[in-house]
C-alpha cells in the first residue's frame, strides 16, 4: 500500500474527526498581544490559563533588556555549530556552573531542548544490560527514551502504576532477584506531572535506594524555580534533592525561555556531554537564549516573591474550585485541573461559552490524552495572576457548566417536541 495512502486512510479516525472540529479552538488556538494573564483570542481580551510563564518572567524588564541587549551583540547566528565542535562559549560553561549550584550537584550540563533531551539521556544513561524502571504516566519524552530502551532490551524496561510505591517496590523486587551483577537499574519519574499538578512520591522512592541499589532520575519540568524554599524544584520541596542522581529541569515553564540541562556528578556530567546525541549532532542555541536564561536564573534566585504569588494563585485556585463542587484530584503544583463528564458536543459548547461569554482562556484536554465522555479543564497560575483572577476564572467556570447543561435541557425538549 502506498505510504500516503495508508496515512490519508486515518482520516476517517476518531481522533482526525475531532481534531477538525476543534482545531484552532481547543488545539493550535492564536493567543496574540504581551504575555500574561490577559492577552487577544479572536479579537477579544480574555482572561488566560494557558501559558508557561510560571514566575511571570516573560515580560520582565530586565528580562526584555537583557534578551534585546543579548540579541542585538550576538545575533542569533552565534554559536555556529554543535558545543563539541565549534559552538562552546564561556557564557555556557557560567550558566552550567549556575545551574549546578542551584541544582545542588558537583556539575550540569546545558541542553538546546528538553524533548530530545531527555530521550537522549535515557539513551545514553543505559547499556541493553541494564534495567529501566518508570512512572506509567511519564511524559512523552519519557516514554519515547523509554521505547527507545525497549527497542535494546524490552524485557528489561518495567512500569509501575502512576506513583504508586508499593508496585514500585514489587518491580524492584522481582528485578533483584534476576538482576545479575553487571546489570544496572535506573528509575525515571517526574517531579511535578504536568497534566495533573500532581508532586512524585519523590521521599518515599529515595527511601527505597539504599535496599535496591538504583540511581534516580528526575524530570523537573514543572517544579524548577517554582517549588522549594528556594525555588530549587520538587526535590528540595520534599527534602530528598541531595539523593536525586540525575536532576533534569527546563527554562520553558518557570523560565518562560527554551534550553534544559541534567545536573549530577562531575564524571557523569562529562560522560553525557560525550555522549547525549541530541547534543552532539546539533547547533547549539543561539547565544542571547543563553545570555538571557542566565537572568532568568537570577531572578529565580532573587525575587522569591514571584514562585509565593504563583503558588497562592493556584492554592485559591483549587480551594473554590472544591467548594463549588468541581474536582480537581490533589494538585500541589502551579498547575489545577478541572475533571468534567462531559461528551465531545457539550465540550464544543462548554468551550464556546467560557471563551465568548465570559472571556475566559485555559486548556482543555480531551480524548486520547484523557478517556472518552472525560474532559479536563487546565489552569495554570502564574506571579502575574492575582487573587481576584482565580475567582473571577472559577466563577466563569461555574456559570459557563450550568449554561452549557441548561442549553442541553432545551436542545433535549425540542428533540422531544415538547
Amino acid at each position: 500500500m502506498d505510504l500516503f495512502e495508508k496515512i490519508g486512510a486515518r482520516a476517517g479516525t476518531q481522533l482526525a474527526q475531532i481534531s477538525r472540529q476543534v482545531h484552532g479552538k481547543a488545539a493550535f488556538p492564536k493567543l496574540t498581544g504581551e504575555i500574561g494573564p490577559r492577552m487577544i483570542f479572536n479579537g477579544r481580551e480574555h482572561l488566560v490559563w494557558s501559558i508557561n510563564n510560571y514566575l511571570g518572567l516573560a515580560n520582565h524588564p530586565e528580562v526584555r533588556r537583557v534578551d534585546a541587549e543579548s540579541a542585538a551583540r550576538y545575533g542569533l547566528a552565534s554559536p555556529m555549530g554543535s558545543r563539541m565542535m565549534s559552538g562552546e562559549t564561556e557564557e555556557l560553561e557560567l550558566l552550567e556552573a549556575e545551574l549546578a549550584e542551584y541544582a545542588r550537584k558537583q556539575d550540569a550540563f546545558f541542553l538546546n531542548f528538553g524533548y530530545p533531551g531527555m530521550v537522549s539521556l535515557i539513551d545514553q544513561m543505559l547499556t541493553r544490560h541494564d534495567w529501566l524502571v518508570y512512572d506509567a504516566e511519564s511524559h512523552a519524552c519519557i516514554m519515547d527514551g523509554v521505547r527507545l530502551h525497549q527497542g535494546r532490551s524490552k524485557q528489561r524496561t518495567k512500569s509501575f502504576p502512576h506513583n504508586n510505591i508499593a508496585k514500585l517496590e514489587q518491580v524492584l523486587e522481582n528485578i533483584s532477584k534476576v538482576r545479575g551483577p553487571d546489570e544496572g537499574v535506573l528509575v525515571v519519574t517526574e517531579g511535578v506531572f504536568g497534566m495533573s499538578g500532581v508532586q512524585g512520591r519523590l521521599k518515599e522512592i529515595v527511601a527505597l535506594k539504599q535496599k535496591y541499589g538504583f540511581r534516580l532520575l528526575i524530570d523537573d519540568a514543572h517544579g524548577f524555580g517554582v517549588l522549594g524554599p528556594n525555588g530549587g524544584g520538587t526535590g528540595e520541596e520534599q527534602g530528598v534533592q541531595d539523593d536525586i542522581d540525575l536532576y533534569f529541569a527546563t527554562f520553558a515553564k518557570s523560565g518562560a525561555s527554551v534550553g534544559a540541562f541534567v545536573a549530577s556528578r562531575h564524571d557523569i556530567i562529562w560522560q553525557l556531554r560525550y555522549g547525549m546525541r541530541s547534543q552532539i549532532f546539533s547547533k547549539g542555541l543561539p547565544m542571547p537564549i543563553v545570555v538571557g536564561n542566565r537572568e532568568r536564573l537570577r531572578l529565580m534566585r532573587t525575587e522569591p516573591w514571584r514562585r509565593e504569588q504563583c503558588l497562592k494563585v493556584a492554592k485559591v485556585l483549587r480551594e473554590n474550585l472544591r467548594a463549588n463542587g468541581f474536582e480537581v484530584g490533589n494538585p500541589n503544583s502551579a498547575i489545577t485541573p478541572v475533571f468534567l463528564k462531559l461528551d465531545h458536543d457539550l465540550t464544543q459548547r462548554l468551550v464556546y461559552w467560557l471563551r465568548n461569554h465570559h472571556g475566559v482562556f485555559c486548556s482543555v484536554v480531551i480524548y486520547p490524552v484523557v478517556p472518552p465522555g472525560i474532559v479536563q479543564l487546565r489552569l495554570i497560575a502564574t506571579a502575574d495572576h492575582t487573587v481576584e483572577d482565580a475567582q473571577t476564572a472559577v466563577n466563569a467556570i461555574t456559570n459557563a457548566l450550568w449554561e452549557v447543561n441548561a442549553d442541553r435541557d432545551l436542545v433535549g425538549m425540542a428533540a422531544a417536541g415538547r
